[in-house]
């Protein structure tokens, strides 16, 4: 397996739009589709992280964690954040939809680092998506991308980690997508 760079996560943004951003802005390096009476999912891994967008119809999210200097439509940009100590962000996208975030960069000690590395790995390979960028040489870690998308009546909880072995960081993502009903 080929091994993939990943940027500084000091240059990386997580940002939330209110329309489609064309697949063509990102180098998609995997893809998971899914078709749920009540929404369409599709999320994209990045070399960045990642590109997930929701459309129930009335309303089309799209969230992705990018690098600052690449170049976004200004268009329905709901926000934009640098990643760094836990924050979080509540929106309200009309038609009864809301969405949540909590996002966060965490460095660990390269012990904790890499034990948290494997439940990562092993986590993925039981559900969700799991990407596995080659590592660098023999001994090092790979750099991993997992996301997981659970339903429940009226709502949707994403969660994504992302491994930077070279900084000994873990990107998280947590959303929620809760639409009203009636």
């Amino acid at each position: 397996m080929t091994s993939l760079t990943r940027p500084a996560v000091a240059g990386l943004v997580f940002q939330l739009y209110s329309r489609p951003l064309h697949p063509e802005l990102f180098d998609v390096l995997g893809a998971r589709l899914i078709e749920h009476p009540d929404f369409h999912l599709a999320v994209r891994v990045t070399p960045t992280g990642h590109v997930i967008s929701w459309d129930n119809g009335a309303v089309h999210l799209t969230e992705a964690t990018i690098a600052i200097t690449q170049e976004m439509p200004p268009s329905r940009c709901l926000l934009s954040r640098a990643f760094g100590r836990e924050d979080s962000a509540r929106v309200d996208c009309g038609r009864g939809v809301s969405y949540q975030a909590t996002y966060h960069a965490e460095t660990l000690p390269v012990e904790l680092f890499a034990s948290v590395h494997d439940e990562i790995m092993a986590d993925g390979g039981k559900r969700g998506m799991l990407f596995d960028f080659g590592a660098p040489s023999r001994l090092a870690l790979a750099p991993l991308a997992h996301v997981t998308a659970e339903f429940r009546p009226g709502c949707l909880f994403l969660t994504a980690f992302h491994t930077f072995p070279r900084e000994c960081t873990i990107l998280k993502t947590q959303s929620l997508i809760e639409q009203r009903r009636g």
